[in-house]
């Protein structure tokens, strides 16, 4: 394409003076797009604006903490400014992989921890995974049922704010399965020794009233 030049209908002010009801407006000059310059052959990569579209990779420093949906500002990494002007600005969508293990609770992880019926019934120390490596041990008392949280402080993730956040160690208590007949015996015999222990006595009574 040719060299840009002057625009000659706005002289490079990119607005023209239009009179309507003895009151002058500006409004943007048409031969230039408000640009103030004027190209007579324009290139077809361009059109004349001097901005050409094209694909590249940029580097971006995802902050600690960030949440999913969060945006990332790049500063200058955006499109060409009008007229030689600064570029503008990228803003990056973060999205956050779903974890196996973990989900996000505000800042800090959860994490379902399976335990068998015996280790809640009686009490236990459990080794908890945490998300920087290893494993933590943490006591669980006797008579823990299913939902029950227990928190573990420091050991989660790093936040926005520099600090480790905590892991949430949520407890299930697996169901036994494929009982063998020593184990059929000995639940047997625990029902028999319980029986007196009727967990929905308070559903009974409550739904007995008028």
């Amino acid at each position: 394409g040719s060299t840009p030049k002057v625009c000659p209908t706005c002289q490079g002010n990119g607005q023209v003076s239009r009179n309507a009801g003895g009151f002058a407006f500006a409004e943007p000059c048409p031969t230039c797009q408000s640009r103030g310059l004027f190209v007579d052959d324009p290139c077809n990569r361009c059109h004349g604006s001097g901005r050409g579209k094209s694909n590249r990779t940029v580097q971006a420093r995802i902050p600690a903490g960030v949440k999913d949906g969060s945006k990332v500002r790049l500063k200058g990494k955006g499109g060409l400014g009008k007229r030689g002007g600064p570029g503008g600005d990228l803003f990056v969508k973060v999205s956050v992989k779903p974890h196996p293990l973990y989900t996000r609770k505000g800042e800090n992880l959860s994490v379902e921890v399976p335990v068998t019926f015996v280790e809640a019934a009686l009490g236990a120390d459990i080794p908890i995974p945490i998300p920087r490596g290893g494993t933590v041990n943490m006591r669980i008392p006797a008579g823990t049922t299913t939902g029950r949280t227990f928190r573990i402080k420091g050991k989660g993730v790093r936040g926005k704010d520099g600090k480790n956040h905590d892991v949430l160690a949520v407890i299930d208590v697996a169901v036994p399965q494929n009982l063998n007949e020593d184990a059929k015996t000995a639940l047997e015999a625990f029902a028999q020794a319980t029986i007196d222990q009727d967990p929905r006595k308070e559903i009974y009574a409550l739904g007995a009233k008028p």
